[in-house]
């Protein structure tokens, strides 16, 4: 596979030297890829339009499987700073940067700045004997604040005159980050505590549940990405039965059958809404956002464990540096 990239690399790399990129380049801005959305969204929030970012991740795939395209690797092999989640979520992009990395060009891998091997959380979906931790930390808002602290050094380092102009973005971005950790602490407490309970699709609130007071009892896509086997099946209804949760929440990507059959069977509400890195609304929107997707899962939740989503209802879901627009989005 990394020959593959290789190769792909090297002609990509001949039609940048062709003057493919000279235009996005010609105002001086440093040239940045970002993968998922949430990410690039967390990107965009400290560099605004001092820097000319593209995301990677096209919303709606699966990020754990996704392969990047040719185009995505033209702007890989461009880049002068790429941002990827690392702890082997977007291994193909990964190594095709890596492969094709020109010189003078960093790649930063959040995850394993922002967390401990000992801090990793492996799970049902992610277990300890396959050697890759869960790898969705953003979904807890403390350490998407520490992606954003890294972020704004590596984009000072690289471009010292907007140094100021980064600071101050992180600074707004860091209150707004401090409103809704505020905000998602309310919310909490206004569910029962009983019901504070996740059976997800996709196991994505492992650092978020225990930092704000929930329970995750299990999720529904297992590790190889597969439906689970009858008998898992089985087990989870009778697992959601004893524990007495009130819903279980499927995915607005992907629905999933097996766990609108488990709420069936179960006799509790199946909520197929949830979001991971799937940012609501669209490009321009107040609400596509990180802060928004955070928001929303909030009021997700709350509505389904008996809680009140109406203290989400203050939280400034709005990006920090205006609409996304500019961001060459992944299709």
């Amino acid at each position: 596979m990394i020959r593959r990239y290789l190769w792909l690399g090297i002609i990509v790399w001949w039609l940048v030297a062709c003057g493919g990129q000279e235009a996005a380049l010609e105002d001086g801005r440093l040239n940045v890829v970002a993968t998922v959305s949430p990410i690039t969204n967390i990107v965009h929030n400290i560099g605004g339009d001092r820097i000319a970012l593209s995301g990677i991740v096209p919303e709606g795939v699966n990020s754990h499987t996704f392969e990047p395209a040719p185009s995505d690797a033209r702007k890989l092999v461009a880049a002068d700073l790429i941002f990827i989640n690392g702890l082997h979520l977007e291994e193909p992009t990964l190594e095709l940067a890596r492969a094709n990395l020109k010189d003078g060009a960093e790649i930063v891998l959040l995850g394993e700045m922002t967390v401990t091997p000992d801090e990793y959380v492996f799970d049902f979906s992610f277990p300890r004997e396959a050697g890759s931790p869960n790898p969705h930390l953003w979904t807890n808002p403390r350490h998407a604040l520490r992606y954003a602290e890294i972020i704004r050094d590596r984009l000072s380092e690289r471009d010292p005159d907007n140094a100021a102009y980064y600071r101050d973005n992180y600074d707004t971005f860091s209150q707004r980050i401090t409103a809704l950790d505020e905000a998602i602490q309310a919310t909490t407490a206004s569910i029962p505590a009983e019901n504070r309970k996740l059976l997800t699709y996709h196991d994505s609130f492992a650092y978020f549940a225990p930092t704000y007071g929930y329970t995750v009892i299990g999720a529904i896509q297992p590790a190889d990405f597969s439906e689970p086997s009858a008998r898992e099946v089985a087990a989870l209804i009778e697992q959601v039965r004893a524990e007495k949760v009130p819903a279980v929440f499927g995915s607005e990507v992907f629905p999933s059958p097996v766990l609108e059959q488990i709420g069936r069977e179960a006799g509790v509400a199946y909520v197929d809404t949830l979001r991971d890195d799937d940012l609501p609304g669209q490009p321009g929107d107040p609400e596509h956002s990180y802060l928004g997707l955070m928001v929303y899962d909030l009021q997700m939740m709350a509505q389904a464990l008996g809680g009140d989503p109406a203290l989400m209802d203050n939280v400034d879901t709005g990006n920090v540096t205006g609409p996304d627009t500019a961001v060459d989005q992944p299709q």
